[in-house]
């Protein structure tokens, strides 16, 4: 509809307006000036979101609550709409961490992210064995850890952050190796103690008992008296990305134990690995 005035046209966007032409964009800052309150909440949200992002830890409601100074009922809205578009999601005590499309932003954009995502997961692994945890990537023809939660034992407890180990004696590197995520180097494998498997023959048929199994282990292969589990996690294109592993000493790491934290590695990492958006 149009208005009509001394048989003049204009738009309904007024005389201040060309006829005939859109209106002019509104420049930055003018829609808050003139809407305060139509940006109120999604501020309010965004100041939510990165407290928890920039966390070095799950945030309860409480300490997102207070932190932020709103009321209760505005802070928990504002979470659950966070939460019901998968920026936010809860752990197993109902705390806030980034949600599923951050964590698959993570997936591509880097280990620290990935680190971040993965927490919840290596820390629940570590209240259910009390054995040393820790997540890594493939690197460079190597297995590189990027995070870790340490054994609440003091026998085999040590900081693998940072360490690079070989593929082929590792349980992660044969997770890796097993599933495609990096390839063995030329010439002779190093055999790092008498338990090594340094026959490439062999190593393939151990290849493809991880894939039916779903983990993997190496038994003093790396280190004497060290034992290992590990379990692939796998990316929003189904490749696995990373693995989750267990190790300690070889007195606590029984075989019968081996196999149940294996299980238990395996559910997780495919826990894991339908946040970061792999198909199932």
């Amino acid at each position: 509809m149009e208005l009509k005035f001394h048989n003049v046209e204009l738009p309904r966007g007024g005389a201040g307006e060309p006829a005939g032409e859109p209106p002019r964009p509104a420049m930055s800052g003018e829609n808050e000036t003139r809407n305060p309150a139509g940006t109120q909440a999604v501020d309010r949200a965004a100041r939510l979101l990165v407290r928890v992002v920039e966390a070095d830890a799950p945030q309860p409601f409480t300490a997102l609550h207070t932190g932020s100074g709103l009321p209760k009922s505005t802070a928990s809205r504002l979470l659950s709409a966070l939460e019901r578009h998968g920026l936010l999601q809860r752990d197993h005590e109902g705390a806030f961490l980034p949600g599923p499309v951050l964590a698959r932003h993570a997936a591509r954009s880097g280990g620290a992210g990935l680190a971040a995502t993965a927490r919840p997961y290596l820390e629940r692994i570590g209240e259910k064995t009390g054995e040393t945890v820790n997540l890594a990537v493939p690197s460079g023809g190597a297995v590189e850890q990027i995070a870790q939660v340490d054994s609440s034992y003091l026998l085999g407890a040590t900081d693998w952050v940072g360490l690079r180990v070989p593929l082929h004696c590792s349980a992660l590197g044969k997770v890796f190796l097993a599933h495609g995520a990096a390839e063995l180097p030329r010439g002779p494998l190093e055999r790092r103690t008498p338990r090594t498997v340094t026959d490439r023959g062999e190593l393939g048929g151990e290849l493809a008992g991880i894939r039916r199994r779903g983990y993997g282990a190496a038994r003093e292969e790396l280190e004497p008296g060290l034992v290992a589990v590990a379990a692939p996690v796998r990316g929003g294109d189904g490749t696995v990305v990373a693995a989750l592993s267990v190790s300690g000493p070889s007195v606590r790491l029984t075989p019968e134990r081996v196999t149940e934290i294996g299980e238990l590695l395996a559910g997780e990492a495919a826990a894991l690995s339908e946040v970061l958006g792999a198909p199932r």
